[in-house]
């Protein structure tokens, strides 16, 4: 047989049983993230608990649906990397608008 240097390299992907479970996991955190939307007292929490869960929401789907997991790290990294740029330079934006709203008014 021709040695053609080439490995192949297996992993287990995850089962139909793993796919269920990881749909009634995100249809646990929607319901959450409805729940959160209609409690009155949970207002002032509102934007940074439903950012929280829906990236919880994301990492979820990146790791299974999309097989970020089972692939090889390269792969994760060339989508998380500009993922974090992004995220720094949302958060980033958003802090220097709330500085500039409050140089703006006065307080």
């Amino acid at each position: 047989m021709s040695d053609t240097g080439h490995e192949t390299h297996t992993h287990a992907h995850p089962t139909a049983k793993k796919y269920l479970g990881i749909a009634i996991i995100l249809t646990i955190i929607t319901v959450i993230e409805v729940a959160i939307f209609y409690i009155p007292s949970m207002k002032s929490m509102l934007v940074p608990s439903l950012l929280t869960l829906s990236a919880l929401k994301f990492a979820l789907v990146a790791m299974f649906y999309m097989h970020l997991k089972q692939d090889h790290r390269l792969f994760s990294g060339v989508f998380v990397f500009p993922l974090i740029i992004a995220a720094v330079v949302i958060v980033s934006l958003v802090v220097l608008m709330a500085y500039h709203w409050a140089f703006a008014t006065g307080g």
